[in-house]
């Protein structure tokens, strides 16, 4: 079986959970089947990159991105199957199964209908990749979630698609690149540039500042936190110039009022991140919509107690009370919801005990149930089925 594995995301350019998930999957899936990668951005060795129109320049981003997905459908002819992931290359999935009839599996990492305020930064745009992500769901022949609950939103929001044809493959973790402990031998320590202090203690988040991630939320939350407790917030690649500007003025004033405030924007290296995660006694997820959340899955591999909001996949990950605490999210609350998101982190980071208790139960549950060698055998199940279903 030959797969046209279709993303926008791939290394080096991985900035989300969806470049995650594409990494690791085609890394597995090729120990048992042919896998050509398709993607965008700059060129590199050992895929194929399709860029959009040069005609095209300056034109809103959803209008280059169809463009550079028309490409990627004319380069897909020898595949068996066609593999997109998210709505940068639904289309591509879509045109490459009519024009050389095979089928399509399309991963949903998140859903349009699920981020309105996708329209801040795309404008019109949000209409366009809206209706790209309808059409590809609308005609794939599976559709598969991330998790249980992301199964739940495409039923909920394309109430046309059959539910035979959506199927739970869990996002997974590599738990040997995610593993507790300080920088490497001869490495550059991340928190000695930070100037965090290692031995005091340290929550953190790690995560683009964008309205589903919720960081407007943790930087009002913050303001009840213990201000003994240092905050490393790795946040970065804001969605619009608006969002970046309130992000730096939110943070400005907490930094004023409780100091103790370290905000890393730059991308960090994966050595980087994970020493953080390491040293942190909480990571937190305060996301207002999350299909999973690789992320949570990262701090859990590194025995890092998690404090997360309990919408979409999350609750899938972490297990309330055991490997951390989930806090209950209302968008019409959103003050009660800050509170609380103090108090758990308090709670945790308050106990050291406690939180190395929770990690510890988190490591464990990231290898017994998220090997991606297994999402790798489930996916090409998945594969079987609709190649048997459409000849």
């Amino acid at each position: 079986m030959r797969v046209a594995m279709m993303t926008r995301e791939y290394p080096p350019e991985v900035y989300g959970g969806a470049g995650v998930h594409v990494t690791e999957l085609v890394a597995q899936l090729r120990r048992l089947c042919e896998v050509d990668v398709h993607c965008m951005g700059a060129p590199r060795e050992g895929v194929f990159v399709h860029g959009p129109d040069p005609d095209l320049a300056g034109a809103n981003p959803a209008l280059t991105t169809l463009s550079a997905e028309l490409r990627m459908a004319h380069a897909a002819g020898s595949a068996d199957v066609v593999h997109s992931h998210t709505w940068y290359t639904g289309l591509a999935g879509h045109l490459a199964a009519e024009l050389y009839d095979v089928p399509h599996v399309l991963t949903a990492h998140s859903l349009e209908p699920r981020r309105p305020w996708k329209a801040e930064q795309l404008g019109g745009g949000y209409r366009i990749s809206s209706w790209s992500e309808r059409n590809a769901v609308e005609h794939a022949d599976a559709v598969v979630a991330v998790s249980a609950g992301m199964r739940l939103d495409v039923l909920d929001a394309y109430p046309f698609v059959d539910p035979a044809r959506v199927h739970v493959v869990r996002n997974g973790i590599d738990t040997g690149v995610w593993h507790p402990g300080p920088a490497g031998s001869g490495a550059p320590s991340a928190l000695e540039k930070i100037g965090v202090d290692p031995d005091r203690p340290i929550v953190a988040f790690v995560g683009r500042i964008t309205r589903q991630k919720g960081v407007g939320h943790l930087i009002a939350a913050a303001h009840d936190v213990d201000p003994g407790i240092q905050l490393v917030l790795c946040a970065g690649a804001p969605d619009t110039p608006e969002i970046a500007a309130e992000t730096e003025q939110a943070v400005a004033e907490l930094e004023r009022r409780r100091g103790n405030v370290f905000w890393v924007r730059e991308m960090l290296p994966t050595e980087s991140v994970r020493e953080i995660l390491s040293a942190a006694r909480v990571f937190i997820c305060p996301s207002v919509y999350e299909p999973l959340g690789i992320v949570n899955l990262e701090a859990m591999a590194c025995e890092t107690a998690v404090v997360a909001s309990d919408v979409g996949g999350i609750p899938e990950v972490v297990e309330d009370g055991v490997t951390g605490r989930l806090v209950h999210y209302n968008s019409y609350e959103p003050r009660a919801y800050e509170q609380a998101l103090a108090a758990a982190i308090n709670e945790v980071a308050g106990d050291a005990a406690l939180a190395a208790e929770m990690g510890r139960a988190g490591r464990v549950r990231a290898i017994a149930e998220f090997s991606w060698a297994q999402i790798a055998r489930q996916t090409l199940a998945v594969y079987q089925e609709v190649a048997a279903a459409r000849h």
